[in-house]
């Protein structure tokens, strides 16, 4: 007889989940207590307002846009011929191709907040500080997508390439290329998307953009432009995830 193991699993994570609770120390009083509070700031949150600074707000929205878009487009380009000597149909060498992998795993290992605080430090704060550290983390992540875009093409048409007297550096640009690229633009989207949403934190901390202006509101209590801004970043953030989703769609099937 086949014991079912789907109950034991789950009363495994559920007592997991309650031995994590308890270590974090989230007793029934303190959850109260913390619902009490959201409930309150919430109802500060209400109605929503500019605070007579929306075009302050949309220009520094443009900015966190517009540094998510530089980052991704920076660790594209960096990634692009990265990802060539992570490739087994491209290099042979294990070991070469091994360690360029891990360097891969390193750059995308520490988050982006913490490249943020590293920047600004070095750089001094504002959106250059964010664009490097969105970048950095995207090269490791972006390599390691499109050397395994590269990885999973046929290999028919590298061959037919060959054959018909093309060179390795012609079999890559006309057999790999074309089939790894929409799959590569898919993922340069996504990633755009994604560090929408990590440019704004990183405003928080020093690197630019409506970030750094939520940051602000809520230092100060204004909830009801903190509320505002949030507003502003959803509207943002479907916004661009609508319209890069439609055109992974029609990447994917081009």
């Amino acid at each position: 007889m086949t014991l079912n193991r789907t109950p034991l699993l789950f009363a495994g994570g559920f007592l997991l989940l309650l031995l994590g609770l308890w270590r974090v120390d989230a007793s029934p009083a303190r959850i109260l207590d913390g619902l009490g509070k959201l409930g309150w700031l919430v109802a500060l949150m209400w109605p929503p307002s500019s605070g007579g600074a929306l075009v302050e707000l949309l220009e520094a929205l443009a900015e966190t846009v517009a540094m998510a878009f530089l980052g991704t487009l920076l660790a594209a380009l960096v990634a692009l011929p990265l990802c060539f000597l992570g490739a087994g149909n491209v290099i042979a060498s294990t070991l070469l191709r091994f360690t360029v992998r891990r360097s891969y795993d390193g750059l995308r290992a520490v988050d982006s907040l913490v490249w943020a605080l590293i920047f600004v430090s070095a750089v001094g704060m504002g959106p250059f500080a964010g664009i490097l550290a969105l970048a950095v983390p995207d090269i490791g992540l972006l390599a390691k997508v499109f050397s395994e875009a590269i990885e999973s093409a046929d290999r028919r048409q590298v061959e037919g390439v060959r054959a018909s007297g093309g060179s390795r550096l012609h079999a890559i640009r006309y057999g790999l290329v074309p089939q790894a690229a929409p799959v590569m633009l898919s993922q340069m989207l996504y990633t755009f998307e994604s560090n929408t949403r990590s440019a704004t934190i990183l405003g928080v901390v020093g690197a630019g953009g409506i970030g750094l202006a939520l940051g602000d509101r809520i230092r100060l209590n204004n909830w009801d432009e903190a509320a505002f801004i949030v507003l502003l970043i959803l509207v943002t953030v479907g916004i661009i995830d609508f319209g890069s989703r439609r055109l992974r769609l029609k990447l994917i099937r081009a």
